[in-house]
Order: structure tokens, then C-alpha cells, then sequence
């Protein structure tokens, strides 16, 4: 049957063309048995909700699943995907760059147990995820039944909800049982706090849309599409509150007050970065920005922004001499141990703005958390009254220190893995999305990113801080956005190298800065580095891998990167599509011995200036 356009000035009537559509629709397909019925009710809730994206992965007890939601097409990306955890990590990927919940659908069995490391690292960094696995039905359970595990609760606690739906059946109150359970689902993805949510379905035969024997014309006789969807859409609204909280008089009186801008990944960057500027000049404070925070890259709004702190602090002086008495943190605490350790010896009286409902305090000081974002504090009137002094100590020990780092970086001509991400900060269109892995990575961003005007937007996994799903995860923040860059370590990318199995369904283009140290580089500034055996073996785990022949397996384009030029050729500008591998070869050991030698170099320099 061809596809009709009906164009209709009145809207009653366009109503009533969609009423009849849908319920066309539904008969197509639902009525050939129960299954087909509840997935499909299932799926059109979703639709109304504002579902636009689902991940599946094959199987067999989830067809009625898979059948719903290809039906959807194209209203809502159907996307099949074939490794459970790279699925899972695509999805978060995809929730993480649109802001919206993203459906996971697996079959019964281990295929769900795969999804895990993404439901935590969606819990850990609140990222809103719909995780859907299929199971059989009560009585083919602990039986020895093929492929049939206990499903139930299956994420411990990490879902912000969950729940076994019933078995399908044709009851209307049943299945106004199922459109109202999966409107709580959806909201429970975004409310309090995103996060995941998980439900358990139930299937018995038959999977496919195949006749049951079921009696239709009872369902058919009450079954009023329009009117059993009416109120699905008004549950998608999530009323944000507007009420505004005053700066506290204590901020305003203290003499050496500084803001931490944590790690954030917040969906409106610059009105987030806007608000920490305004703070910041209100109070006369510092902003010490961690490299996964947005305000190192909307550096023009705030010249109070400090991004050499970690080197800073290694000044035994210069650490004494800016102690803080009041401490704001906005968002999770930076990656530094520097400034952990300072924090933690000075014991400032800190208050945490974030509005989730997660305990951010590692350091239990003596803090108060705030649960509202930095965007509801109210605007001052009247400024801060206290003295410029301490903020000018550290705009002064910024401006030296940032100097030292720029020259010496400008002129280094050695593949440095750490310079990677400082060209980075330097090279990259403007509103690039940027995936940095975990491990060396993002703590080469802290030390050595930039601060900059061109509004990247960072993405990073670090709820948990695993090196799993990275390429999923990146390939998912990259598919339908603009052409996008992953920074990553060996080992990070060979941990997740299914996920180049998604190529042939991406939509976009992924440019993978390979760091290749052969082995996890990390572990060369831990103290087990001196301890050889066994630390080459179980930490430096050196994999060997020519990644050349690696991505002409998967068919995706290579390239070896020789020179810091080459390099600045290659990111800007950037394709348009497909996926891109850019490998830098350097030396673990000597560049763990450079930051050793180097980080403590920048701050004596900063001591003989001073």
C-alpha cells in the first residue's frame, strides 16, 4: 500500500485522519496476537512521550519488541546493534548528547546482564536511559528452560526504577495498566534525577506476529485510539522550577572565597557557564575550572577563570598562601589529587550547587549541599565588598604559570601525549563534540587544556571513570550531531573495539585521536611502576596491536600520525562522515617521567617570579 499525504486546514478533521490512521495502524499488526498488542501499546506511548531513538539488539524472545518499534520508523531511529555493551554505551552516548531518554531492548538471558556497565555509568553520571529486557514467561523459569536467568533486579540498585510488567493481555484495564506504567518509566528516566530505568517483559509464544486464536471483536468493539492516547503527551511535561535563592551574606563578607566548576556536561553550556561568571564577579572569587568543566571553553565570559591550579598547588608556598576559608563547588569535585589533597589539609568551609540527589563530598569537609543548579541564584545587586587581593594572588599565579605551560608546549616537536590535548583546545572547530576517555586522557586535559572561546562540548564517562564503551559511547554522542572527535588511550579503544561493528548504521562523522603508548600509561605515575615484575605484565599490559590492519578489518579509514602539523591539518576542518582513526605513537615511560619532572617545574617557575 502507497503512503498518502492529506493536507487539512481544519483541525478537527486532521484529528480525526490521524485517530483513523492510527487505528489502521494498530490493526495492521496488533491483532494478529497478544504480544503484538502490548508492544505495540508500548511502543506508541514511547512514541507520545518523545521517544526518538531505540537501540536493539537481536534475539529472539524480544521480537514483539523489535517488530513495535521498527513499525515506528521513522518517527522513532530504530537502530539494531549487535554486542549488548556496546549497545548500551551507544545509547548513553545518544541520551548523553540529546538530553533525552534512549530505549535499550535486549532478548532473556546474559544478553541484559551486558547492558550493567552502562546502567551504572548512567546512574553514576545521570544520564537518562530506558533499559527494556525480554524474559519468559513465570512458568519456564528455574526450570532449566534455554536461555533463562533471574532477570529481576537485575541492576541491584542502580535504576532509579523498576519493575516486571505483567503478561500481555487484551484487557483494556490492562493495557491502560501498561501506558500508564511506561509514562511512570519515562518520567522515572528524568525525575528527581535522570538516571536509568529498567523493566522486565515477560513474553510467552508465539514471538512473532503470528495468529494466537485470540477473539478480536470485544477489543476492537472498545478500543478508541485517539482517546486511549489523550492525555499520553501532557506527561512529558517536566515543569522547571523558577524560583531563585539569594547568595548567602557569608559569601559576600569573605575575604578569600574561590569557586571549584567541577566536572559537568550540562545541555545548556554557555547559559551554565554565564551563571558561574556572574557568581564569580559578584563575589570577586576565582574560578578554578577543571578541563571537563564547559568554562574553560567559554573563557570570555569570566577572566577570574583559573586552569593551572593542579600545577599551581604543587608550590608548597604558593599552596600555603592561597588556602581558602570558603569553598563553592559546582558540580562533581575535579579529577586532581592536588586539589583533593589541598582541600582536605585546609579544611574550608565549602557549600556543593548541583541539584541531583547524590552525595558529592569524597572529602567529607564541612559542607553544605545545595540541591539547585548555579543558574537559580538569584542575581546580587550589590556586589561582594571584600578585597581584590586574593583573587588578584591567583590571577597573578595563573597568568605565569598558563605562560610556561603555552611556550613550552608550542615549542615541543617530540609526539608528548599530553600535548595532544592542548593542541586539541587550540585546533578544533568550534562547538565540536569532544569524547575524552577515561584514564591518562582526561587527566592530560586537566593538566594542559586551554582555555578557549570556541564553546567544544566535552563529553566523558565519569560516573564510574571505566574505560568501557568508549568508542560506543563516542560513536553514540556522534551519530545525527556535528562531526565530532574522541580522544583515547590504546587500551581504551581495544576494550570496546565491537563498537566499530555500529559503522554501518552511523550517521556522521567520528575522528579517533589514538593515543598509542602500547599499555596503560596511567599506571606509569603509580608508585607500583617502580616494581618490575610484575608491573609490565598485570599493569602496563602492553597489547601490540597494529591498529592499521585493525581498522581495515572493520573497514574504517587510518592514518599514522608523524608530526604536531599533520596533526592541526587533520582536525580542522573535519569530515563529514564516516569514522576516522589518527594514531600518535608515543612512549609511556618518558612522558610519565616529562609530567613528573615538568608538572613540579611549572610551579618553581612560578616561585623564582613571584
Amino acid at each position: 500500500m502507497g503512503h498518502v499525504m492529506i493536507v487539512c486546514r481544519d483541525v478537527a478533521v486532521q484529528r480525526l485522519y490521524n485517530a483513523t490512521s492510527l487505528k489502521f495502524a494498530l490493526m495492521s499488526f496488533l491483532y494478529q496476537n497478544i504480544n503484538q498488542l502490548w508492544a505495540n501499546i508500548l511502543t506508541q506511548t514511547l512514541k507520545r512521550l518523545g521517544l526518538t531513538c531505540a537501540v536493539i539488539c537481536p534475539g529472539s524472545r524480544s521480537t514483539p519488541l523489535a517488530v513495535a518499534f521498527a513499525q515506528q520508523i521513522p518517527d522513532v531511529e530504530a537502530i539494531s546493534i549487535l554486542d549488548e555493551r556496546s549497545a548500551a554505551f551507544f545509547a548513553l552516548g545518544q541520551a548523553k548528547a540529546t538530553g533525552r531518554p534512549v530505549v535499550l531492548v535486549c532478548t532473556s538471558g546474559t544478553a541484559g546482564a551486558n547492558f550493567y556497565p552502562a546502567v551504572i555509568e548512567a546512574r553514576e553520571s545521570r544520564v537518562p536511559l530506558l533499559v527494556l529486557t525480554t524474559d519468559r514467561p513465570p512458568e519456564l523459569r528455574d526450570c532449566h528452560s534455554g536461555q533463562t536467568i533471574d532477570q529481576l533486579k537485575l541492576y541491584g540498585s542502580y535504576p532509579n526504577w523498576q519493575a516486571e510488567l505483567a503478561l500481555p493481555v487484551s484487557d483494556m484495564g490492562m493495557l491502560a495498566y501498561l501506558r500508564q506504567t511506561v509514562i511512570h518509566a519515562w518520567e522515572r528516566t528524568q525525575t528527581p534525577v535522570q538516571g536509568p530505568v529498567h523493566l522486565n517483559l515477560p513474553f510467552r509464544d508465539p514471538l512473532a506476529p503470528l495468529p494466537d486464536g485470540t477473539d478480536w471483536s470485544f477489543f476492537e468493539s472498545q478500543f478508541r485510539p485517539e482517546e486511549f492516547f489523550a492525555a499520553v503527551a501532557d506527561a512529558i511535561l517536566f515543569p522547571i522550577p523558577d524560583s531563585r535563592f539569594p547568595i548567602p551574606q557569608a559569601w559576600l563578607q569573605s575575604e578569600r572565597g574561590m569557586i571549584i566548576a567541577g566536572v559537568a556536561q550540562p545541555q545548556q553550556p554557555e547559559k551554565y557557564c554565564r551563571a558561574i561568571a556572574h557568581l564569580s564577579q559578584t563575589l570577586n572569587w576565582p574560578v578554578l575550572a577543571e578541563g571537563l568543566s564547559p568554562v574553560r571553553n567559554y573563557a570570555n565570559l569570566n577572566p577570574n577563570i583559573i586552569s593551572t591550579y593542579d600545577q599551581i598547588l604543587r608550590n608548597p608556598q604558593l599552596a600555603k598562601q592561597l588556602a581558602p576559608e570558603m569553598v563553592i563547588q559546582v558540580g562533581d569535585m575535579p579529577t586532581s589529587k592536588e586539589l583533593r589533597t589541598w582541600i582536605n589539609h585546609t579544611q574550608p568551609r565549602r557549600w556543593i550547587i548541583d541539584p541531583s540527589d547524590q552525595n558529592l563530598d569524597p572529602l567529607h569537609g564541612r559542607t553544605t549541599h545545595w540541591r539547585i543548579s548555579v543558574e537559580q541564584l538569584a542575581d546580587e545587586a550589590v556586589k561582594s565588598s571584600s578585597s581584590p587581593g586574593y583573587l588578584q594572588l591567583w590571577c597573578t599565579a595563573e597568568q605565569q604559570v598558563r605562560v610556561a605551560i603555552d611556550q613550552t608546549l608550542a615549542t615541543m616537536e617530540e609526539l608528548f601525549e599530553g600535548k595532544a590535548a592542548w593542541l586539541l583546545s587550540q585546533s578544533l572547530p568550534p562547538g565540536t563534540p569532544l569524547f575524552i576517555s577515561n584514564s591518562m586522557p582526561v587527566r592530560d586535559v586537566e593538566f594542559f587544556w586551554r582555555p578557549n572561546n570556541f564553546g567544544v562540548r566535552s563529553h566523558f564517562n565519569r560516573g564510574a571513570n571505566g574505560i568501557d564503551g568508549t568508542l560506543s559511547t563516542a560513536l553514540g554522542i556522534a551519530h545525527h550531531n556535528q562531526s565530532s572527535v574522541m580522544l583515547t588511550g590504546d587500551l581504551a579503544l581495544l576494550h570496546d573495539t565491537n563498537g566499530f561493528l555500529i559503522r554501518n548504521k552511523f550517521v556522521g562523522h567520528l575522528t579517533i585521536l589514538l593515543i598509542n603508548n602500547n599499555g596503560g600509561g596511567i599506571f606509569e605515575m603509580l608508585p607500583i611502576a617502580k616494581f618490575d615484575p610484575p608491573f609490565e605484565e598485570f599493569f602496563g599490559t602492553p597489547q601490540d596491536i597494529d591498529f592499521a590492519q585493525l581498522c581495515a578489518t572493520y573497514g574504517v579509514e587510518y592514518e599514522l600520525i608523524t608530526s604536531w602539523e599533520k596533526l592541526q591539518q587533520r582536525l580542522n576542518p573535519l569530515p563529514m562522515k564516516g569514522i576516522r582513526v589518527l594514531e600518535l605513537r608515543t612512549n609511556r615511560k618518558l612522558d610519565a617521567k616529562w609530567r613528573q619532572e615538568n608538572l613540579q617545574k611549572f610551579a618553581r617557575m612560578n616561585v623564582n617570579q613571584s
